[in-house]
């Protein structure tokens, strides 16, 4: 059995975009920035470094992120990832991480005066459903 998960958290960059599949299932795609600061040892300057993911959302989770997600907000996303390599608009190679979120957390946002986190009080959601069979978990 193979297993692959990944966990980001960081500030969603646009509003969600809702669509259904002729199915009648529900996707909601949003992108999520990530961002990590440091000190350069030589020559003792921060740096930053931004890492954009491109998040998809199936099914009631999808309606859920349409309601909830904002431009701002901080999010913690659970899921797999795939990296993407393609040619943009102007036939140039580019490429992207997309990640299909299985559980979305709400951490805060600019709405809240940026007091992201766990605690202090801020919305909490879970929408992941639980695995069919929790002995199969590989954890």
């Amino acid at each position: 059995m193979s297993w692959q998960q990944t966990i980001i958290v960081g500030n969603v960059g646009r509003d969600p975009e809702l669509r259904y599949l002729q199915s009648g299932t529900a996707v909601c795609d949003f992108s999520v920035a990530v961002s990590e600061s440091w000190t350069d040892q030589q020559s003792g300057q921060k740096k930053e470094k931004t890492t954009w993911f491109k998040v998809s959302a199936w099914g009631k989770l999808a309606e859920v992120c349409n309601q909830y997600v904002q431009k701002g907000r901080q999010v913690m996303v659970v899921g797999t990832v795939e990296a993407r390599a393609y040619l943009d608009k102007n036939n140039q190679p580019a490429s992207s991480l997309d990640l299909r979120a299985r559980d979305v957390r709400f951490l805060g946002g600019r709405q809240d005066g940026g007091q992201g986190g766990m605690g202090g009080g801020n919305q909490q959601y879970d929408f992941a459903p639980p695995p069919d069979n929790m002995n199969e978990i590989p954890f």
